[in-house]
């Protein structure tokens, strides 16, 4: 059952939570949404308020802010940080410059969300680990942006394994596969070039599983054993980017990230698990897909069917036991007593404006936000695990603790 509005009147006595986003293009628009949104649909103890957005080119930084809803526009990020409106700093820019913002915006006292992943070295996201540490003696939180924990379903699923629906793990399995990277002729963006990106398909969506996979798990990888492979190396130079598209300019430049990894992971319990992430998987657009294996019983998880969980109860008679399909839009599901009547789902998006609720409620309530910044610095390690088994000829590589 939905949560009936606030009244004008229960919202201006809210206090607000000012937020500032640095970066206005695909995730800058998601987070926009997410902020956007929250407000109207849950009770929240604090008002988000758009309070200024940042992008260096002044029109469409302008532009973004009429279309999303920001009150100001700002070209420099250090001028956002500074504003005495912002309470907030949201950096949904490339990975390269996460570190600078961040750190920056805790020593300013603000409290702050960053996109995953955390940061494109293991350095750079300890760097972050610390200044969060230290803002948070003085009242400052941070939280990494994994959204793929904020879906009802994959939520229902950590709650199942908590409470011990699966038994023992034996196996957990991820892929994550899309095919904006099939063309040899798209250009060469910053996702594509290791000083702006980190890497490819490994940090772009092997963070996503990696956290994903130990998020349901509930315990984290110990080590992994790796191989990495760049299929188009060399591409045209690209000119204006909207998204994930791209316009190709005259003369080409060298791919320095991976297109694809492949590995397998063992956990602490015992547990093995497989990963496999790739932008040249041909036909498929955002196909995540996690299966958790039991001995009691076993989950599966489909992003492109993202109100459905599958669930198998492996201590049933196996004269009618098989995999059920739980539609996740119950009341009783994780989120969905603020949206709609039972089996009417939701979104993509709508992650975003999870987590934003789960961000203004840590903020209120004084608590370190999950995932915290500590949690992306362990899946910068994985992350570099990864690379250097693949750099090793996929020897078995331990995860940094």
């Amino acid at each position: 059952m939905a949560q009936p509005q606030q009244s004008a009147g229960a919202e201006a006595e809210q206090p607000p939570l000012r937020v500032g986003m640095v970066g206005y293009a695909f995730m800058g628009a998601a987070h926009s949404q997410g902020w956007r949104t929250v407000g109207r649909v849950f009770d929240l103890p604090r008002r988000p308020v758009l309070a200024a957005v940042c992008g260096r080119d002044a029109a469409a930084v302008r532009a973004a802010a009429d279309r999303h809803g920001w009150a100001a526009a700002e070209t420099d990020w250090r001028a956002l940080i500074a504003r005495d409106d912002v309470d907030l700093v949201d950096i949904c820019t490339p990975g390269d410059s996460h570190a600078e913002i961040a750190v920056a915006a805790l020593a300013a006292g603000k409290h702050v969300l960053c996109e995953k992943p955390l940061a494109n070295t293991v350095e750079e996201a300890e760097a972050m680990v610390r200044a969060a540490e230290q803002a948070r003696e003085r009242g400052q939180l941070a939280m990494v942006g994994f959204n793929y924990r904020r879906v009802p379903a994959t939520a229902l699923a950590r709650r199942m394994v908590a409470e011990g629906r699966l038994g023992r793990l034996r196996h957990v399995r991820v892929t994550y596969l899309q095919d904006w990277l099939v063309d040899p002729q798209f250009p060469l963006t910053w996702r594509l070039r290791r000083e702006h990106a980190g890497s490819g398909s490994l940090g772009d969506l092997g963070a996503h599983i990696v956290d994903l996979a130990q998020y349901v798990a509930g315990e984290r990888l110990s080590g992994v054993s790796a191989l990495t492979e760049t299929f188009v190396r060399e591409r045209p130079l690209a000119g204006a980017v909207k998204g994930l598209a791209a316009a190709a300019t005259g003369g080409t430049g060298q791919v320095t990230v991976d297109d694809a990894a492949l590995f397998t992971a063992r956990f602490p319990s015992g547990a093995l698990a497989s990963f496999e992430a790739t932008r040249y998987a041909t036909g498929r657009k955002n196909a995540l897909r996690l299966e958790l294996n039991g001995e009691h019983g076993s989950l599966a998880f489909d992003l492109e069917r993202l109100n459905e969980l599958s669930y198998h109860d492996g201590t049933e008679s196996p004269a009618h036991a098989g995999f059920r399909r739980i539609l996740v839009t119950e009341p009783e599901h994780p989120y969905l007593d603020a949206w709609w009547p039972p089996g009417h789902g939701l979104g993509y998006e709508h992650t975003f404006v999870h987590q934003a609720r789960d961000l203004v409620h840590a903020i209120a309530e004084g608590r370190q936000p999950d995932p915290s910044f500590a949690d992306g610095l362990q899946v910068q390690r994985v992350l570099a695990a990864v690379e250097e088994s693949a750099e090793k000829n996929s020897v078995y590589t331990p995860i940094a603790v």
